[in-house]
C-alpha cells in the first residue's frame, strides 16, 4: 500500500505537472544535447531505410528480398542480445557508443559511395545490412543504459517518453526526406545524409562528460555472465512479464507487413488512405509519449492495463465495419501503444539491478525489435492464408495473451519495489 500510495502521489495531475517533469530532464545540459542529436539520428536512419528498400526492390524486383534484408538488419539483435548486454555491463557506455556510432557512420557513407559509383550486387547490400545490424545490437542497449548515466533513475521515465517522441517524429520526417532525396538526387544521397547525422551524437559523446547521478556499477568479466543475465531475466517477475509484451508490440510496430494489406485488400484504400492511417497512428502516439514522459513512477498494474487497452484497440482496427471507427481506433492504438511500451521499458529499467541493466536491455532488444525477424514471417503467413484482417489481429491477440501471462507477476507488490533487488545508491544531489 505504501508503494502504491507513493506511485499515486508521483502521477501527473495535469498538463502542467507533465511539462514540469519533462522540463526537469531537459534542463540537464548533457541530456539536452544528446536528445537533440538523437532527433537527427533517428530521422537519418528512417531516411536510409527508405533508400535501402528501394535499392533492393529495384535490383531484384522481388519483395521476398525485402524480408531477407529485414532479417539481416534486425536478426543480429535476436542472436546477439545477451552477449551485447553483457558487453555493455562490463564497459563504459560512452566509449562503446563512440565506437558503434563511428562504425555506423562509416557503413552508411560506404554504402552511399558504392551506390553512387556502381550498381551494388544484392549480396553486398545484405552483407552490409548484416554488419550494421550486428553493430546496432550493441549500440541499442548501450544507448538505453547511457540514458540512466545522463539523467539518473528518477529521470528515466521522462527520457524514455521523450525518446518515443523522437521515434514517432522520425517516422514522419525520415521517410519524407528519403522520398524527396530519392526523387531529386538518388538513393546514394540518402545513405550519405544518414552518415552525416551520426556526426551530432559523436560530437556530443566526444565533448561532454556526463555528470551521472548514479554510481556506475560495472559487472566484472567472468565466465557465465551471459547465462547469469538470462537467469536474472527469468527470475525477475517484471522482466519476465514485460519481455513477451515487448515482442508482441513489435508485431504492431512493423506495420508495413500487416497494415498495407489491411488498407488495400480489406479497407479498399489507396496510397493516400494508407498514409492517412499511418498519420492517425502518429497523431495518437505523440500525446501517449508525452504522458509517459510526464510520469515518474510507472507500476506493473499500469503496464498490464495499457497492454490490454492496446490489444483491444488493435482488434477494433482490424475488425471494425465502419471506416470512421477504424481511423479513430488507429489513433487510439497509437496513443495506448506508445504510452504502454515506454512505460514498460521504464519499469524494467527501474526494477533492474544496476549491474544487470545492460544484460536486461540486451534481452529487451532481443524482444523489440529483434523478435520481429520471426514474427514478421508469421504475420505475412497469416495474411496470405487467413486474410489481412486476421494478419493485423495477430499483434492484438499476442498483446492480450502476454498481458494474461504476466498478469499475476505485474500485480505483485514486489514489482513496485522488489524485495530481492536493492535500490541503487546515489551520488550527488538529485
Amino acid at each position: 500500500m505504501v508503494a502504491e500510495a507513493t506511485a499515486a502521489a508521483d502521477m501527473p495531475t495535469g498538463v502542467g505537472a507533465t511539462l514540469t517533469r519533462i522540463g526537469r530532464v531537459l534542463r540537464r545540459r548533457d541530456f539536452r544535447w544528446w536528445f537533440g542529436s538523437q532527433v537527427l539520428g533517428a530521422s537519418g536512419a528512417a531516411t536510409q531505410a527508405v533508400a535501402l528498400s528501394w535499392v533492393v526492390l529495384q535490383s531484384t524486383g522481388n519483395a521476398f528480398w525485402l524480408s531477407v534484408m529485414t532479417t539481416c538488419t534486425w536478426g543480429p539483435m535476436l542472436a546477439l542480445g545477451p552477449w551485447a548486454g553483457s558487453l555493455v555491463d562490463r564497459h563504459d557506455r560512452r566509449q562503446i557508443l563512440l565506437v558503434t556510432q563511428s562504425l555506423l557512420l562509416v557503413g552508411s557513407v560506404a554504402l552511399g559511395v558504392l551506390v553512387a559509383v556502381s550498381q551494388l550486387p544484392l549480396w553486398i547490400v545484405l552483407g552490409m545490412s548484416l554488419l550494421a545490424g550486428s553493430v546496432t545490437a550493441v549500440d541499442a542497449p548501450a544507448r538505453q543504459v547511457y540514458i540512466v548515466d545522463l539523467v539518473g533513475r528518477e529521470g528515466v521515465a521522462s527520457a524514455v517518453g521523450l525518446w518515443e517522441v523522437v521515434i514517432n517524429s522520425s517516422r514522419v520526417l525520415g521517410p519524407a526526406v528519403g522520398g524527396l532525396l530519392l526523387a531529386t538526387a538518388g538513393p546514394a544521397w540518402c545513405f550519405l545524409v544518414n552518415g552525416l547525422t551520426f556526426l551530432g551524437p559523436l560530437l556530443v559523446l566526444w565533448r561532454l562528460q556526463p555528470q551521472s547521478h548514479e554510481v556506475r556499477v560495472r559487472a566484472p568479466k567472468q565466465p557465465g555472465a551471459i547465462r547469469s543475465g538470462l537467469r536474472y531475466g527469468w527470475r525477475t517477475p517484471v522482466v519476465r512479464a514485460c519481455l513477451p509484451m515487448a515482442a508482441a508490440s513489435g508485431m504492431l510496430f512493423t506495420m508495413g507487413i500487416a497494415l498495407t494489406p489491411l488498407a488495400t485488400r480489406s479497407l479498399h484504400l489507396g496510397g493516400g488512405g494508407y498514409g492517412a492511417l499511418m498519420a492517425m497512428f502518429g497523431i495518437g502516439a505523440l500525446p501517449g509519449a508525452l504522458l509517459a514522459a510526464g510520469t515518474s513512477a510507472p507500476t506493473g498494474t499500469r503496464v498490464r492495463s495499457l497492454c490490454v487497452a492496446t490489444g483491444a484497440s488493435v482488434l477494433v482496427v482490424a475488425w471494425s465495419p465502419d471506416l470512421v471507427l477504424t481511423f479513430a481506433a488507429m489513433a487510439l492504438t497509437g496513443f495506448t501503444s506508445i504510452w504502454f511500451i515506454a512505460t514498460a521499458n521504464t519499469l524494467v529499467q527501474l526494477r533492474t539491478e544496476p549491474g544487470m541493466l545492460g544484460r536486461v536491455m540486451g534481452l529487451w532488444s532481443m524482444a523489440l525489435p529483434g523478435a520481429t525477424t520471426v514474427t514478421g514471417f508469421l504475420i505475412s503467413g497469416v495474411v496470405e492464408s487467413l486474410g489481412a484482417r486476421a494478419g493485423f489481429s495477430c499483434s492484438g491477440v499476442a498483446l492480450l495473451l502476454s498481458a494474461l501471462l504476466g498478469w499475476r507477476a505485474l500485480a505483485q507488490r514486489s514489482v513496485d519495489r522488489p524485495a530481492d533487488t536493492p535500490l541503487p545508491t546515489t551520488a550527488g544531489p538529485h
